[in-house]
């Protein structure tokens, strides 16, 4: 049980970065390049890449050069749930009457 948790908290600890989370929240729509990226989160190349360095080594994204762009993707299905929960905890609108969303 101890691994178990310990590999649970080094994935949340990847996802606990708001720029982290919005490139996933992106690739969950498909496959993006880091240009796209750029412009979608309007932020430089150099962060969008430190961003995108640290999920590759946590396994959550993969990459693939097609001449001088990379093209990157989801590459941890786990991470594609979170994103989801996530998104319909904090993005999507509350219920009128105030009841707790299923």
């Amino acid at each position: 049980m101890t691994e178990q948790a310990q590999a649970a908290s080094t994935f949340l600890k990847a996802l606990a970065h708001e720029g982290r989370l919005m490139i996933l929240c992106h690739l969950t729509a498909g496959e993006k390049s880091v240009t796209e990226l750029e412009n979608l989160l309007c932020l430089r190349q150099a962060a969008v890449s430190q961003q995108l360095a640290r999920l590759r080594l946590e396994g959550l994204v993969t990459c693939r050069r097609e001449g001088k762009t990379i093209y990157y993707s989801l590459n941890d299905t786990k991470a594609a749930r979170v994103v989801e929960l996530v998104y319909d905890l904090f993005c999507n609108p509350a219920p009128e009457n105030g009841t707790e969303r299923s």
